[in-house]
């Protein structure tokens, strides 16, 4: 291995153990702010217009412009729906009743189902391994649900069908960025357009239901909580997009892995949650179907 393709593995290393472990305290962040009162809408605007504002910030400091025409527009709304504002809400609402370890596992899945989306639109083939990928996913979901000392409380299973929709949510806004992502801006630029455009969608709604999640001083607990997700989301998105720039998708897709285990790992650490034997075998059959699922290609850095 020569020196500069050493440097790059250790920075790719690091880079998916800091932003995938980072990533994956969100689970437990979300759930002790709704455990604490927080609305769940309120706190989906508030990812948005955190979240798009420190993106923003950033890109002024570059100087690099937000497109505001109109295919861009059409974009960041439709994404922002699917990515934040609608999969954002059904999170925050099944935050509260499902354990912080479980969450991770559940969202795992989302790999899983882009790939059954794109195979079916055309935009990714089919291969008997992948198949075999999303089968271990599908086993996961149903050893977390069927057997009935799997879950804390079998009455959790409606939450987890919640926290699916919301995963189905990620997979459509996927594929779409797949089909119509503009070729010549940034992913993180994008990212920005989104998240804004969700927490603008979200605000009016907000404001009718009285659900609004005060972020008053001195900060307390939600509102620090509030306040990590939104920058934890956005540090380690562009960690994930720097990591596919520099090492390729096969590469940056395992930062999958360090966010689901991290994820199961900070609610035992946080919320001191026990899991069954059944939860524990639907993480590694979720771990082992990510493995499976993960794309195809490779993209070689230069240098």
């Amino acid at each position: 291995m020569s020196p500069s393709s050493y440097s790059v593995s250790t920075r790719g290393w690091l880079l998916i153990l800091i932003g995938g472990g980072s990533w994956g305290i969100t689970f437990s962040l979300a759930k002790m702010a709704t455990g604490l009162g927080a609305h769940p809408l309120g706190l989906s605007m508030w990812q948005g217009i955190l979240g798009g504002a420190a993106i923003l910030a950033y890109n002024l400091f570059q100087k690099v412009p937000v497109p505001l025409n109109r295919p861009h527009l059409l974009f960041y709304l439709i994404c922002g729906l699917l990515g934040t504002a609608l999969p954002g809400t059904m999170f925050f609402y099944a935050a509260d009743h499902v354990p912080a370890g479980v969450l991770s596992i559940i969202i795992a899945l989302i790999p899983m189902m882009s790939f059954m989306i794109s195979a079916s639109l055309g935009i990714d083939r089919i291969s008997p391994l992948r198949v075999l990928g999303v089968a271990l996913g599908l086993m996961a979901i149903i050893l977390m649900t069927a057997p009935e000392t799997s879950l804390p409380e079998p009455g959790l299973v409606p939450w987890l069908v919640l926290v699916l929709a919301a995963g189905l949510c990620y997979a459509i806004e996927n594929n779409y960025i797949a089909l119509k992502k503009p070729a010549a801006t940034d992913s993180v630029t994008l990212l920005c357009g989104m998240l804004l455009v969700a927490g603008l969608v979200l605000a009016p709604i907000v404001a009718a239901t009285g659900s609004f999640v005060p972020l008053s001083s001195p900060l307390g607990t939600i509102e620090l909580c509030v306040i990590a997700m939104a920058l934890i989301n956005v540090l380690s998105y562009g960690m994930f997009v720097h990591l596919v720039t520099i090492t390729g998708p096969v590469f940056a897709s395992q930062m999958s892995y360090t966010i689901t285990i991290s994820g199961v790992f900070w609610g035992i650490v946080i919320f001191d949650e026990q899991h069954s034997p059944w939860i524990w075998a639907a993480l590694v059959f979720m771990l082992a179907g990510l493995a499976l699922v993960k794309p195809v290609t490779q993209t070689v850095p230069e240098g």
